[in-house]
């Protein structure tokens, strides 16, 4: 079969740059960021995170070929910001929303276990009929 290994999806060859920077020749305050062996997801949430910056006049991304593991994300911004400062700034803001994300689910994960350990305390001692309802942190036991 004449299809790329899968590997090739998400490895960067060695010398060439993840992502690559175009300044826009006919408009100003444009740019295209083609960054390499990504897709959609990155792509749509990059663009998203880009909409919120009041600067940011458009912003969207294109994926070449869909055996081309690349995107090409294009950005127009009004004169108080460059399209470099949106996009680092976009990457930033992304940084720090997946690392509270993270944070939550773990704390989530914690809360979970916790509640299922209790859950195996109470059931031990009172019998599985007693336990119908749990909540996280405060348990009901009914006749």
């Amino acid at each position: 079969m004449n299809a790329p290994d899968r590997y090739e999806r998400f490895v960067v060859p060695e010398g060439t740059k993840k992502v690559s920077y175009e300044r826009d020749t006919k408009i100003i305050n444009a740019a295209s960021f083609t960054v390499e062996r990504e897709d959609h997801t990155i792509g749509n949430i990059v663009r998203m995170q880009l909409h919120r910056d009041p600067n940011v006049l458009f912003a969207g991304y294109k994926l070449p070929h869909p055996l081309q593991y690349k995107i090409i994300v294009r950005i127009h911004t009004t004169s108080q910001s460059s399209p470099m400062q949106a996009y680092n700034q976009a990457i930033t803001d992304l940084d720090k929303e997946l690392d509270y994300l993270k944070s939550a689910f773990e704390v989530t994960v914690e809360l979970y276990e916790e509640t299922i350990n209790e859950k195996k305390i109470l059931t031990s001692v009172y019998g599985n009929n007693l336990l119908r309802k749990a909540t996280f942190g405060s348990y009901k036991l009914f006749k």
